[in-house]
């Protein structure tokens, strides 16, 4: 049986909305043993990240080894999986918001002959990012809080059995309303993400595809990718910070007094607390979730026979 000849797709390729969502869920799955280890004995996990980023400024401090060495010793490997269901909650809302409405953008306003450019690719970004981050809250609070847990007190845990455990309780507990705490400092952080990281390796895969022999191929992707979780760490360090702390406190605060507080007592070192273990997290993300994607949309034209670019 002879081969059916490709089809040749005049203009943007349409794929399905859910590829973003779909990526970035793979992507959770293989760079969650990074972002978590096990909780102790009566909780669930926590990361490295955001132990470093709301540990208390006075006293004995740790730096990510040192962290990271400690919760291994008290809690051990098997558990390396523990709160994933609320990562991958937050991943099927918030990435699959941000990553449809994003390529959906750029499919209006892409032609065969002109792509958007990249001021307008960080417009397209910046809404899809704010959108995504209004989608996914609920579930980006569960997701710090079930990683926080097991480092407060025992008194003092939430001890949520699982994703659909926690908002359960949160509305049960604390009302609808508790859903969208730190709604708009965590759509910041996601308008900044989304423009800094979408946007972003959109621009440098395409500068390597034309300034260099790379092909579209793996090579290119992964090099794309580790440089948009380069620059996406970078841009949201402070905004994470500031929306981790916010998540985890017990009571009430206006971001602008967290600032004022937090700046007094620590400086501006606070704005890049925590950045190597972000990066570390983020960079590996980043480039899984775009390999990821990219695969997603090869296999995508394969299945329809379009010729490949």
């Amino acid at each position: 049986m002879s081969k059916a000849p490709a089809v040749t797709q005049h203009g943007p390729h349409h794929y399905p909305l859910w590829f973003g969502g779909s990526a970035s869920c793979f992507a959770a799955c293989v760079t969650h043993p990074l972002d978590l280890t096990i909780g102790f004995k009566y909780s669930s996990a926590y990361t490295v990240k955001v132990r470093l980023q709301t540990q208390a400024h006075d006293g004995a401090r740790k730096n990510m080894l040192q962290t990271f060495t400690h919760i291994v010793k008290a809690d051990g490997i098997p558990g390396i999986y523990a709160g994933l269901s609320a990562s991958l909650l937050r991943q099927m809302t918030y990435s699959t918001t941000r990553f449809g409405v994003y390529e959906e953008l750029k499919e209006v306003f892409t032609t065969a002959k002109e792509k958007p450019s990249f001021p307008a690719l960080v417009g397209m970004a910046s809404a899809s990012g704010f959108l995504g981050g209004i989608a996914g809250n609920p579930a980006d609070i569960l997701n710090v809080r079930m990683q926080n847990d097991a480092a407060l007190p025992a008194a003092d845990r939430r001890n949520y059995k699982n994703a659909i455990d926690g908002l359960s309780r949160m509305i049960k507990e604390e009302g609808v309303a508790s859903l969208f705490r730190a709604v708009w400092p965590n759509s910041l952080r996601a308008v900044l993400m989304t423009a800094s990281q979408l946007a972003s390796y959109d621009i440098f895969k395409s500068e390597l595809l034309r300034r260099t022999s790379m092909g579209d191929n793996l090579y290119t992707h992964f090099t794309a990718s580790l440089m948009a979780g380069f620059v996406a760490t970078t841009v949201c360090s402070p905004v994470d910070v500031i929306k981790t702390r916010i998540m985890t406190a017990k009571t009430n605060e206006a971001v602008w007094t967290l600032l004022a507080r937090v700046t007094k007592q620590e400086g501006f070192s606070w704005v890049f607390k925590g950045w190597v273990p972000s990066f570390i997290r983020l960079g590996p993300h980043t480039i899984a979730t775009f390999m990821f994607l990219e695969q997603h949309k090869k296999l995508w034209r394969k299945w329809k026979g379009w010729e490949e670019p």
